[in-house]
Parts: structure tokens; C-alpha cells; sequence
């Protein structure tokens, strides 16, 4: 149903799977952005990372230890001392793909999906707001597209499993050219019927 990005800041390819617990760990924004902080910058404290979403420390810690109970992220013990604790993720990846989950959960879901939803809308526009600041080069490659498309179930999954694939091959594609940037590609597939 939905995944976050893959970060090379975290272990690579490694995800996490969402129960119940998980889903209502990640069910609020914050939380959904700050796991986003240290999977794309790498481990980080509840002040820097505090400072970078606008909330004070303690407001800060106190989601990481959330995310902590849930498996999401973990003290990094080789950094910091005793005054300053250091956070780390533990994957790369967050998957929900479980519809039994999805029915028993649903308000759960929904919450979570509508955070995933506002920090990548959060992302759009950072980047539009930097892009007349980009090289020529990297405008131009900026491309915000919205297809409709009429396929059954059974074609729609397919779909998404040839593009998961062609987002794999270009995940192992390192460029060792340096031009190359990190590139967020961000996906929606949205089933429901046409607005009148």
C-alpha cells in the first residue's frame, strides 16, 4: 500500500514492515519526517534534528523514544556522550503491505497515509522553492506528472511491479559520475472513480 523512500544514510536495503504497533508510531507527521531526517542525513540528535522541523528538544525526544519503542530507530551508543544522545534508523525502508492489517487499523492507516502524504508534499515544495537556484541541467529533469489511466486491479498491480523494478535497476545504477545528485522519485497510485 505504501512505502517511504530508500535513503543511503540507513543499512542498505533494509525495510520494516508495518503491525499495528508501527502504524501508530508513525501515525503522526513529526514522526514521519524526522525518520525521514535520519534515514536521507544519517544519525542525528533530538536538538539538530529539533532545530531542523521546528520543535524544541524535548518535544523532539520524546517522538524519537517513540520511534525507539517501535522499532524504528535506535541510540547510536558510538556517538555523543552523556549529555547528548544520538539516534539512528534501522532501515532503510518503511512497507505497508498488509491488507488484514489495513482492515483491522483503518483510522491507523489513514493517519499514517496522510503523513506520509504531508511530508512528501513538505519535500515538493523545499525543492520548488530551490529549484530557479538549481543548475539548468537539474530544472529541467523536474517533472510533476498526473496520468489517468482505466486498468483492472490485476493490471494496476502489474503496472506498479514494472515500475518497482525499473526504480530497482536504477537504485543499483550508482553513478560514480560526478554530476550525479540523489534524486527523490516520489509514486502514487490512486484507484477510485473519475470526479464528476
Amino acid at each position: 500500500m505504501s512505502s517511504d523512500p530508500a535513503s543511503d544514510a540507513s543499512p542498505p536495503g533494509t525495510h520494516i514492515s508495518l503491525d499495528a504497533k508501527g502504524l501508530r508510531a508513525l501515525a503522526h507527521p513529526v514522526r514521519v519526517e524526522m525518520l525521514t531526517l535520519l534515514r536521507k542525513h544519517g544519525p542525528s540528535t533530538a536538538t539538530r534534528i529539533g532545530e531542523r522541523l521546528g520543535i524544541n528538544s524535548g518535544a523532539a525526544s520524546y517522538h524519537l523514544r517513540q520511534l525507539a519503542a517501535a522499532g524504528f530507530v535506535a541510540e547510536d551508543t558510538g556517538r555523543g556522550n552523556a549529555r547528548e544522545r544520538w539516534w539512528r534508523s534501522l532501515h532503510d525502508r518503511t512497507v505497508l503491505r498488509d491488507p488484514e492489517l489495513a482492515r483491522q487499523e483503518p483510522e491507523a492507516v489513514l493517519a499514517y497515509l496522510q503523513s506520509v502524504v504531508t511530508s512528501h508534499n513538505l519535500h515538493v515544495q523545499q525543492t520548488l522553492a530551490q529549484a530557479m537556484a538549481m543548475p539548468p541541467a537539474w530544472q529541467e529533469v523536474i517533472d510533476m506528472s498526473n496520468w489517468r489511466l482505466r486498468l483492472t486491479p490485476e493490471q494496476t498491480l502489474s503496472m506498479r511491479s514494472e515500475l518497482a523494478d525499473v526504480i530497482t535497476r536504477y537504485q543499483h545504477a550508482e553513478s560514480d559520475d560526478e554530476r550525479a545528485e540523489p534524486v527523490t522519485l516520489l509514486t502514487y497510485v490512486l484507484p477510485g472513480p473519475e470526479e464528476s
